[in-house]
């Protein structure tokens, strides 16, 4: 349990019936001031429900926070992660992982400016998040005090934590009566759906979870073509409009939504050591992820290609585990950045039935050359003759282990 004198923490709060039964935990358990924190990241949900809700449980207006953070999600999180081409495990586009570092800061800063002893979130003690919002919290304030309720309090059912809400007067929806279905997580970039349902990985995931897209089967059945323009590694236009970050990805999101683009169905590995299956909708970032990979495609030389495909897995993997605010994660992104320098120019991309697919790109700094790869003779500076010697160079020591099996008749 965390230190029992702590007088004023700093609550990361939905509204919802888990972080308001929080809220009121800290009150009883801790007798401290709480101040909330609530973040527009383009979740989609009406936030001013939960400044009313926290008026309700007894916080003063002076000490509840909603900030409308989608462009510094987007420019300072979501678009520095889409210069590295990051996927977890290969496919998982880190929707909710690169959410938490921003929660977490935007904690630590109220927390500090109002004079709190601590901090708290909701998140539970089997997931990711408690160790994302944690490792940010001591990054950036290293002797701070992190209240984490669910590794602390006794209750340990609905039943429990529905009590606990009756028993403190705090609203619960009709809807929150029952077992949830699902655990949904959203912002700008994905919509996450965990638990319950979802649980057996042998069983296709239902209908009536998908909330971001409309099913490929029902996307319309002429393709649509687009264009996005790139600067310095970052997507700046649509069809040749220029967006900021946070309207461009909304922009992609319903793209992608309309096309059925963007569902995944994963079992992953925590960072705790558990696999867990989710299913994810993150229609623009996918689009997004593949638009990049093809600007980057006739912009970067081979050499730096190679090195970011073998450098991303070990980035993906520090923002999953949370490791946003380490100085490795910081090295790599610096050393990434230098990469995106020239990758500006323009993809054509057909959207069609759940798929991106790239019809062209662009770029005034392409290294693409059609008088090299052409199969016609070419007025360029390369001999078909000089591919013989760079042949036998690179076979020298192919030959030369083969001989030795051939004299060890192996």
């Amino acid at each position: 349990m965390a230190d029992k004198h702590v007088k004023k923490v700093v609550l990361a709060y939905s509204g919802g019936l888990d972080t308001s039964i929080i809220l009121k935990w800290l009150q009883t358990t801790y007798q401290c001031e709480v101040v909330t924190f609530t973040a527009d990241l383009g979740q989609g949900e009406e936030l001013e429900p939960a400044r009313q809700k926290a008026l309700l449980l007894g916080i003063k207006p002076e000490n509840i926070h909603i900030e409308d953070l989608r462009e510094e999600f987007v420019r300072d999180y979501v678009f520095p992660m889409f210069r590295a081409n990051a996927a977890y495990e290969g496919v998982y586009l880190l929707g909710t992982s690169i959410a938490r570092p921003l929660i977490g800061k935007k904690l630590i800063e109220i927390a500090e400016k109002v004079g709190a002893d601590a901090v708290s979130h909701g998140a539970t003690g089997k997931g990711n998040d408690q160790v994302r919002f944690e490792l940010t919290a001591y990054a950036l304030k290293p002797d701070v005090v992190v209240i984490a309720p669910w590794r602390e309090w006794d209750l340990r059912s609905r039943e429990q934590l529905l009590a606990f809400a009756e028993q403190h007067q705090i609203p619960i929806a009709k809807d929150k009566r029952g077992e949830a279905p699902f655990s949904v997580d959203a912002n700008l970039l994905h919509a996450s759906s965990e638990g319950k349902v979802l649980e057996d990985p042998a069983q296709e995931v239902p209908d009536y979870v998908y909330s971001r897209t409309i099913s490929p089967e029902d996307a319309p059945d002429k393709p649509t073509y687009i264009t996005i323009d790139f600067a310095k590694g970052d997507a700046v236009a649509i069809d040749g409009a220029s967006l900021s970050p946070a309207n461009l990805l909304a922009k992609l999101n319903q793209l992608g939504r309309d096309n059925g683009i963007g569902r995944l169905d994963l079992v992953e590995n925590r960072y705790v050591g558990m696999k867990s299956r989710g299913m994810y909708e993150t229609p623009g970032g996918t689009i997004l992820h593949v638009a990049h990979r093809a600007i980057e495609s006739i912009t970067l030389d081979r050499g730096a290609a190679h090195l970011k495909d073998q450098i991303m897995p070990q980035y993906a993997e520090l923002i999953y585990n949370g490791f946003w605010f380490s100085p490795e994660r910081e090295m790599l992104q610096a050393l990434i950045d230098k990469s995106q320098e020239f990758v500006a120019g323009q993809v054509r991309l057909k959207l069609y039935k759940g798929g991106a697919y790239v019809v062209g790109r662009s770029s005034p700094y392409s290294l693409y050359d059609q008088d090299l790869v052409t199969f016609e003779e070419g007025a360029v500076a390369y001999d078909h003759r000089d591919a013989a010697g760079f042949i036998r160079l690179n076979a020298l020591r192919l030959r030369t282990l083969g001989q030795r099996k051939k004299k060890l008749g192996l």
